[in-house]
Parts: structure tokens; C-alpha cells; sequence
């Protein structure tokens, strides 16, 4: 099979159609197409804040940044053993973020990245592709920091993919292909959500806002 040449209209329209490619490992440069019956979601209004999660956040171990380094979080993401993210998918997504349509939150320990998430954003919907730590809660307070700040920047979907037990001890569900796509479409009819339009919340804001929209939820 001839590898796909991932170019970021492809997957842009790919993602507008509730798709998105994986890879059977880095050196693969094959790409398939994923539409799953069931998708992971993380509501915005429930992220499960535990006392240890809370409590490390407000410690503010690890300083948080929005694109400074997004490329390094993407390599973060696919040192390991197995990954989905070859080549082809690198190239891609470097591509769509010097466009503007992928992102990364970054933790650091020092000048040293320990810990991060990316991924797409497209009308009011962001679409979480992948996360790492190599630290203890480095990729939770950024998820948890994330999480905050798509919801005061206009965000109404946070779309995970897969639901895994790590996800969902955080708050993540599972919906039906068509309830996705009917709350994707609501997503993409509204003028886009800008990540960039406000500054990373601190650490209180984060606790803060996670804690009032649970409790609401």
C-alpha cells in the first residue's frame, strides 16, 4: 500500500468529518483512517479534580507554557516502545501548527520539558491526539490546565478519541459515533474558538475553575 501524504487540508477535512489517521508504528509510513463507533470526550464542565491532582497543582511544581515547543511535545509523545505517530504524521502536524491549527501545552521542570499535551483545533471543538510525562502529574496539570483554559477561550468540545482508564479516572466518557457527530457539527457551525486569545491560567485559576464547572456539571 502507497503511503497517504498527509497535507493539513486533508486533515482538516478529515477531522470535520469526525476521522483521524493513525499509524502501526514510526516505521511504518503507511497511514489508516480512524472512525470509532464509540469516542472518547472529555467534557469541559467535568474534569474529575482529586485531592492529590488538586493538591499538586496548587504546589506549582512545573511552569506551563502554550506552543513554545511543540514539536518537542509531539517527539515526547512518540518516545515509546510502540506509537502510532510515524514520519508522515510528524511532518503533518508541524505542518498544521505553523498554520495555527495544532497546539501544545508544555510543562517544565526548569528548562527541562517533562510533560505535555497536543492537538487539533478547529471551529470551537479541540481534538487531543496524544500526551506524555516524565514526571509524576506533569501531563495531568497540563491536561487539567488545558481543560481550563479551552473552556474560557470558547471551546465547547474536547474530543479524546478513545476513551482509556486513565482518561476516565479524569472525567473522560464515551458517546456514540452520531451523538459525536452531532455535538462535532455544533462544534464547526459556530465561528472558531482562539486558543491564543488569552494567557495560560495559573495554578489557582486552574483549581478554581475545574472546581466550580464540576460542581455545576
Amino acid at each position: 500500500m502507497e503511503a497517504t501524504r498527509l497535507s493539513p487540508e486533508l486533515l482538516l477535512r478529515a477531522y470535520a468529518a469526525g476521522v483521524f489517521p493513525m499509524s502501526e508504528g514510526r516505521d511504518d509510513p503507511r497511514v489508516f483512517w480512524v472512525d470509532p463507533d464509540r469516542r472518547g470526550i472529555l467534557p469541559l464542565d467535568g474534569f474529575h479534580l482529586s485531592r492529590s491532582l488538586r493538591r499538586a497543582i496548587l504546589r506549582h511544581p512545573f511552569e506551563l507554557t502554550l506552543d513554545l515547543a511543540f514539536e518537542d511535545v509531539v517527539r515526547g509523545c512518540a518516545d515509546r516502545e510502540e506509537t502510532w505517530i510515524n514520519d508522515n504524521i510528524f511532518r503533518a502536524y508541524f505542518a498544521l501548527h505553523r498554520l495555527g491549527h495544532a497546539h501544545s501545552i508544555e510543562t517544565w521542570d526548569g528548562d527541562r520539558l517533562v510533560g505535555g499535551v497536543y492537538g487539533v483545533a478547529l471551529g470551537r471543538v479541540f481534538f487531543g491526539e496524544s500526551m506524555f510525562s516524565a514526571e509524576t502529574d506533569a501531563s495531568k496539570i497540563a491536561l487539567a490546565t488545558l481543560v481550563a483554559h479551552l473552556a474560557r477561550t470558547g471551546f465547547t468540545l474536547f474530543d479524546t478519541q478513545f476513551l482509556t482508564e486513565h482518561l476516565a479516572s479524569l472525567g473522560a466518557v464515551e458517546i456514540s459515533r452520531a451523538e459525536y457527530r452531532r455535538r462535532l457539527a455544533e462544534g464547526l457551525q459556530d465561528g472558531p474558538a482562539e486558543i491564543l486569545s488569552r494567557p495560560l491560567p495559573d495554578p489557582h485559576s486552574v483549581v478554581q475553575a475545574v472546581t466550580q464547572t464540576s460542581n455545576r456539571a
